[in-house]
């Protein structure tokens, strides 16, 4: 094969890959949740400002999958 078709069949290969690893999965959405901080006595804790202060966290929210009704045993 011609050097031409050595770069071309290469740079497919590369394109390809690239593509396939850079989508996510449509079924697991970043998601991030942020709770309020609360102290031992169950109060909410607040900074310098007088803002409740937040733990935040990026959590995969996954779809949940529509399926069969289970029949009742008689």
């Amino acid at each position: 094969m011609s050097i031409l078709k050595h770069a071309l069949l290469g740079f497919c290969l590369i394109l390809c890959i690239a593509t396939l690893t850079h989508n996510q999965p449509v079924w697991a959405e970043m998601k991030q949740v942020c709770v309020d901080v609360k102290d031992k006595a169950g109060q909410p804790v607040k900074d310098k400002s007088g803002k409740v202060k937040q733990t935040c966290r990026t959590m995969k929210q996954h779809k949940k999958l529509e399926g069969t009704k289970v029949p009742e045993k008689k």
